[in-house]
């Protein structure tokens, strides 16, 4: 099932369980694919590619992390409470994430392929990282993982 159907879905059964919060977040993330899509159509591309979905979904999701950080810091537990569950909506149409473990994994995998060695080298890790866990893990953990591993 595709992610335009399997949205289409989920914003009926949304409306029929009376479900404000989900049908409002499936509404946002249905209008962002809608948006990104027309706006490609110049460029010759009817639909967006898997990748191109997985990418808007994950910066909804780090919107609603950096959102929810923003939120507890200014002591708006309510705000941040909304965005936490937006954002368990939002990842249930993302790949799995990754644990600690497995992105530690394929960081050591990455450090051994490009030759890093120092903190200096970590423009290259993140490089690679990045394009290798895009979708599957949070930016954040994962740069705070490389630094970990490279001595900074």
């Amino acid at each position: 099932m595709s992610l335009k159907d399997r949205i289409a879905q989920d914003l009926k059964t949304a409306m029929k369980a009376k479900d404000k919060l989900r049908l409002e977040t499936v509404r946002s993330i249905k209008k962002l694919l809608l948006e990104k899509e027309v706006s490609l159509r110049p460029s010759g591309q009817e639909n967006l590619t898997e990748a191109q979905e997985i990418e808007l979904l994950a910066q909804l999701a780090k919107q609603r992390r950096d959102s929810i950080e923003q939120y507890e810091k200014a002591g708006r537990t309510d705000l941040a409470e909304q965005e936490a569950q937006e954002l368990s909506i939002i990842e249930e149409y993302l790949p799995r994430q990754l644990s600690n473990a497995e992105i530690e994994g394929i960081i050591d995998e990455i450090i051994a392929r490009v030759g890093a060695s120092s903190p200096k080298d970590m423009g290259k890790v993140m490089g690679v990282a990045m394009k290798d866990l895009k979708g599957k893990a949070d930016g954040k953990k994962v740069q705070e993982l490389v630094k970990a591993k490279l001595g900074n």
